[in-house]
């Protein structure tokens, strides 16, 4: 009897464990610099792979993010990004960083989502208020207002925002646990996506007016990341 439970509980560990994974899939050797021709190459983990030895020290190198960002956009806010794209040597690796600049009184990171990392923010400069949503049925808010220096997660795949509260520019620096995490809108997704959701879905959705609908549909801006 003894045996068939342990057999049981090996089963169901060995059916849970694909979904166990919380970040990207652990590298098996010690780099796999990303390149995008495939020639003399091997494809791991969504890039080639270039030959280790011939890897050099700007495939780990980024320069920049010192330089303050232009925040003249609808939402006051520039993302810049540095992960697999802007540096090569991430690919396998698990981790890359952002840097966020926020325009004074009111520059928003609106509610976005990654869906494949969770976030550690660290406030350099300004005032922030961020929180993020809990996944449903409770849908609860978790708030809190940042100085510099102060340190904020985001968990994985829940929507979450930064906006400052601060007469003042701001800028805050993201790690993330993914070489690409990916980031979804939900503005843009909802009401910019390409072709357009049906109109009709969105006003049962929302409880909107059809009018209200078309116009966000008209309206909605492109994140720079």
């Amino acid at each position: 009897m003894k045996s068939a439970h342990f057999i049981q509980a090996l089963s169901i560990l060995a059916l849970a464990s694909p979904f166990a994974y919380a970040s990207d899939p652990s590298p098996l050797q010690d780099f796999c610099v990303a390149i995008n021709d495939p020639k003399d190459g091997v494809f791991v983990n969504g890039k080639f792979c270039r030959d280790p030895k011939l890897a050099k020290a700007d495939d780990f190198y980024y320069s920049g993010l010192n330089v303050p960002r232009n925040t003249s956009n609808p939402v006051g806010s520039t993302v810049t990004p540095v992960n697999v794209a802007q540096i090569p040597g991430l690919n396998t690796l698990g981790i890359s960083l952002a840097r966020i600049d926020f325009a004074p009184n009111g520059g928003l990171n609106p509610p976005h989502t990654h869906p494949r990392a969770t976030e550690i923010l660290l406030v350099v400069e300004g005032t922030l208020y961020v929180g993020f949503v809990t996944s449903n049925t409770d849908n609860r808010l978790i708030t809190k207002v940042l100085y510099p220096g102060d340190v904020f997660v985001f968990p994985q795949g829940l929507v979450h925002f930064q906006f400052n509260v601060g007469n003042t520019n701001a800028v805050a620096f993201a790690g993330l646990s993914s070489q690409n995490p990916g980031v979804i809108t939900i503005a843009n997704a909802v009401f910019g996506s390409n072709p357009p959701i049906n109109p009709d879905l969105l006003v049962k959705a929302f409880q909107l007016d059809k009018n209200v609908v078309k116009n966000l549909q008209s309206n909605f801006w492109w994140p720079n990341n």
